[in-house]
């Protein structure tokens, strides 16, 4: 345990806990390493899942390397070097995962799994309170007690939190409905007419397989928008920045997809040729055995699928009450992942750093300056 740690008015497990072992949180514990910070004494990396891989190891199997949008590199250590000839119909919940595990032993980045943080307070000299004035950040955990720590960064993504909007009369729909988190095949919905709800990049992979099993209507809040040329680096860096101006002025954050669009590849030119991508605006209502739009139209419907995104897994931060009157958290620092109105804490994976592209540079982002601000400094 460092002397930092060991001198501080109230004892602390750990200078640091990263909570969730994906992208950004693996990218994190990379770059404190870099900065000379020791795994399992300086810093901790928890993760809930069973074993490495973040959300891709529950990713459903037809998601495969060549259909999957882009698998990004983590700091140090190129993807396709854990990748053997001819992988490209790898299932991405296998291969990420690889990749993930491969990485974690390689920087020795000692993620403590199964841990799930529930709630994190602050602990003050006088006691426990949430009011966001302590010294010390308590965390607590289902296996692994309460981790004391000086400084947070959160990296737990969206995947836990499937968001499924409301319309009336859902609750007496006579079929199935299931969440993209759900799905696992095509196969499984043969014979059956399928709702796809939702206009981003799953919904459309999605509608894509389902409609050639089967009959399918897809619906959508907005026109979708597609795009012919290749997704640059620089389409993405402009896509990150309009996003990373919305939290820095604290506003609920928006997906990135919603400004980047969607790329037409010749999956896409297939389905369309089929009839699936004849898109329609959302419905009025659900009935027991469809759905109906304002009006009158009716589509008999056996399935709904809700492509309809995620929201930010932060509940375990609500004691802090780091949110504003609109519902967003006002963000600060290099890369906007410093919380404005608490800088111990660091978000990873929200706003703009919710999208792989800028998950890796968030992890950098939070690593330096969260260890500046506790006044750890460079260890190495």
């Amino acid at each position: 345990m460092s002397q930092a740690i060991r001198s501080a008015a109230v004892p602390t497990d750990f200078d640091i806990l990263v909570i969730g072992a994906g992208q950004a949180g693996l990218s994190a514990g990379y770059h404190l390493r870099r900065l000379g910070l020791r795994p399992e004494v300086d810093f901790l990396v928890v993760d809930h899942a069973p074993g490495p891989g973040g959300a891709w190891q529950f990713r459903w199997p037809s998601l495969t390397l060549s259909t999957v949008n882009r698998v990004h590199d983590l700091p140090g250590m190129p993807f396709a070097e854990t990748l053997p000839p001819g992988s490209e119909s790898a299932p991405a919940a296998t291969a990420v995962p690889h990749y993930y595990e491969l990485y974690e032993k390689r920087f020795d980045l000692r993620v403590r799994r199964q841990v799930s943080v529930g709630v994190v307070c602050d602990r003050t000299e006088d006691g426990l309170r949430c009011d966001g004035r302590g010294t010390v950040l308590n965390a607590e955990t289902d296996t692994a007690g309460t981790i004391r720590v000086r400084g947070l960064i959160n990296g737990t993504g969206t995947w836990e939190r499937p968001f499924i909007p409301r319309y009336r009369g859902q609750e007496n729909f006579a079929g199935r409905q299931l969440h993209t988190r759900d799905y696992r095949t095509a196969e499984e919905f043969a014979g059956q007419h399928v709702v796809v709800v939702g206009g981003g990049i799953s919904a459309v992979q999605l509608l894509d397989e389902i409609s050639e099993v089967t009959t399918t209507t897809w619906v959508t809040r907005t026109e979708p928008v597609f795009r012919d040329a290749e997704f640059s680096d620089e389409a993405g860096r402009t896509a990150v920045a309009l996003v990373e101006d919305r939290v820095r002025n604290g506003l609920p954050p928006g997906s990135v997809v919603s400004v980047t669009g969607l790329r037409w590849d010749d999956r896409l030119r297939a389905a369309d040729a089929r009839g699936a991508l004849r898109r329609r605006p959302m419905f009025d209502h659900i009935e027991p055995d469809g759905v109906r739009w304002s009006d009158g139209s009716f589509q008999r419907a056996d399935v709904i699928l809700w492509a309809t995104g995620f929201r930010s897994a932060l509940d375990h931060l609500a004691p802090l009450r780091l949110r504003g009157p609109g519902g967003g958290i006002t963000m600060t620092g290099r890369l906007a992942t410093q919380v404005a109105v608490d800088p111990r804490i660091h978000l990873i994976g929200y706003g703009p750093s919710a999208s792989t592209i800028g998950a890796n540079r968030a992890g950098r982002a939070a690593a330096v300056e969260l260890t500046e601000h506790l006044g750890l400094g460079d260890r190495r």
